[in-house]
């Protein structure tokens, strides 16, 4: 009972990140970061590697003024976006070295995940960078346990073209462990879970925040072929066995965020992704009314992590207009008891999901 009541304080965590004991530098200020990346640009965009890294070297504006440069390697990743058939410019990889960045704004990282354009000639797809970034903060905004992420304004030196140079936004994603370290948990590995082995209250959580965004592309218990469980979501622990907490990530697929490539998943009864359909469990009814609290105690909070984007562009403007106009819908929804009993209650799902 004890460990089952810490867990479901992890659950419900909620403050303001900046102030949050444990966060790394990089990750405890929201104010977008200019960097440059100089490297073989036109190499990397078409060979597309996955593990091996090309070199290439990192510019920022450290915390007290100064201009550094360090070394960089880099390589692509990601599966879907990795695919040149779905964008051109693919996500990152950033491989830093420690010793380089020691005492800068980016100790203590190390192979950080960086969201890129995806399409280098379409400027709408800025709008979805900003969007995707939105659903991370919106999600650190209700619970702790949550990937930190800091926006970035990128300017790519292509140094196989000279003076050929790129600037676009784009956001860094803190990694797994640093989450775990953090928050006195660790990753845990394995094939697949049923869903009693979570967490109910954080099952609750992640089941609504995917219902808000309107994303059905995340499992709590299987993985995607061929790789650990789960789909699109890490699985932390506190002693290495269940309870689970799960960790989503990967929201380009979501509604809120709305790209082009996205397509409605083929097992839930949805014309469009914008559509919201709820994925959570039967069993957590139980606990949905003090979920729905939770969000509706962190109103004021998301609409403020949505606002704060709008000065840095105009496609950062649309992605915030839009996003607010997304999220008052679900608010309407939890705001309505009938509604809650329609959509969420009525729709929960079986537990062989």
């Amino acid at each position: 009972m004890a460990l089952y009541a810490a867990l479901a304080n992890f659950a419900f965590t909620a403050c303001a990140h900046a102030d949050e004991p444990g966060r790394a530098p990089l990750f405890s200020d929201d104010a977008v970061l200019d960097v440059t990346i100089d490297a073989p640009m036109t190499t990397l965009m078409e060979m597309r590697p996955d593990e091996a890294y090309l070199k290439g070297s990192f510019g920022f504006t450290d915390t007290d003024g100064t201009l550094k440069r360090v070394s960089l390697k880099l390589r692509t990743r990601g599966n879907y976006r990795r695919d040149p058939e779905h964008c051109d410019f693919a996500p990152i990889r950033l491989n830093l070295v420690k010793g380089e960045i020691k005492n800068t704004l980016f100790d203590g990282q190390d192979k950080l995940k960086l969201v890129t354009h995806c399409r280098t000639l379409e400027p709408e797809f800025q709008e979805h960078v900003f969007s995707e970034y939105l659903a991370y903060r919106m999600f650190q905004e209700l619970t702790d346990i949550s990937y930190g992420t800091r926006l970035l304004r990128v300017t790519y030196f292509d140094t196989q073209k000279g003076k050929d140079k790129t600037t676009r936004f784009g956001f860094v994603i803190e990694e797994d462990k640093d989450v775990a370290k953090r928050n006195d948990l660790e990753i845990v590995k394995v094939k697949r879970l049923s869903h009693e082995y979570h967490d109910p209250l954080r099952h609750a959580l992640v089941d609504l925040f995917e219902f808000m965004i309107a994303n059905t592309e995340y499992s709590l218990v299987n993985p995607e072929p061929g790789k650990n469980c789960c789909h699109n979501t890490e699985v932390l622990s506190e002693t290495g066995g269940p309870p689970f907490i799960s960790l989503p990530f990967d929201f380009d697929f979501s509604g809120l965020v709305d790209t082009p490539y996205a397509e409605p998943n083929t097992r839930y009864p949805i014309q469009t992704v914008r559509t919201r359909f709820y994925r959570g469990q039967c069993s957590a009814n139980e606990v949905l009314p003090e979920t729905i609290k939770l969000f509706q105690d962190r109103r004021e909070a998301l609409y403020q992590v949505i606002e704060s984007i709008r000065p840095y562009s105009v496609s950062a403007a649309r992605a915030s207009r839009s996003a607010k106009d997304f999220i008052d819908a679900f608010f309407e929804i939890v705001d309505d008891p009938q509604a809650v009993r329609e959509q969420l209650i009525n729709k929960c799902q079986p537990p062989d999901e």
